[in-house]
């Protein structure tokens, strides 16, 4: 059966958010290093790139580094930063080439500068590309994406009534991104870890066993079938 048979190409969400989770367990599971796993879920996302504008996404976002994995141990720190460096150098010809457009949601103060320095370039490259958009969330942190923007506002000092949920909305990183439509998180764990926490206020959530390295076409459209037998009301009746 094909996608088109089995999804409402009328009803694909325009937004995907995805908690990549799940790296460490697929390691572990084969006794291997958890850098492996790391390594795997890199190519995880490589596919669903390729994927997810065939189906008709137009943004993906995805959770690569939280601001909280600075606990992790200091090899696998540095691992995951050498993992994007790679990422940015390696893989962003085929991205450009794709019309790929990369945007790096977070704090990119704290951020190696080699890895910066990738990350810009592979920005920079991309900027103008029209094709799927794929936003990165690297030293990311809903709570701190929030206070950052209360520090602007109050900076700014605007009048009362000139904040407003769009007013608010624009001083995020994703100013200009619509908001997610569905959240998909691998490995069957049941929580947010602090992703998005204002822009998913109405999003669909959407939670599979599948460890995210073992995610793949046929993963993504059943997360879109079972977004598509939902009734969205945003408060409604």
């Amino acid at each position: 059966m094909t996608t088109t048979e089995v999804l409402d190409l009328t009803l694909i969400p325009a937004h995907v958010a995805v908690i990549m989770d799940g790296n460490g367990r697929w390691a572990r599971k084969r006794g291997l290093p958890r850098t492996a796993g790391h390594r795997a879920g890199m190519k995880a996302l490589k596919a669903v790139v390729r994927v997810a504008p065939e189906l008709g996404i137009r943004y993906l976002t995805v959770y690569a580094f939280s601001t909280e994995n600075w606990k992790r141990p200091t090899e696998e720190v540095g691992f995951l930063m050498d993992l994007m460096t790679e990422m940015m150098k390696r893989e962003i010809r085929e991205l450009h080439g794709a019309g790929v457009r990369i945007r790096i949601l977070g704090d990119l103060s704290a951020i190696p500068e080699k890895t910066l320095q990738a990350v810009r370039e592979g920005v920079e490259l991309t900027r103008d590309n029209t094709g799927l958009q794929l936003n990165i969330a690297f030293n990311y942190g809903g709570r701190q994406e929030i206070l950052s923007a209360v520090r602007t506002v109050l900076d700014r000092s605007p009048g009362p009534e000139e904040i407003t949920e769009d007013y608010f909305s624009r001083l995020l990183y994703t100013e200009d991104i619509p908001d997610p439509d569905l959240v998909i998180r691998t490995s069957g764990e049941l929580r947010i870890s602090n992703f998005l926490l204002w822009q998913i206020a109405y999003a669909e959530l959407y939670v599979t066993d599948v460890l995210w390295p073992d995610f793949g076409r046929e993963d993504l459209v059943l997360a879109l079938q079972d977004y598509q037998a939902r009734g969205r009301r945003f408060g409604g009746i």
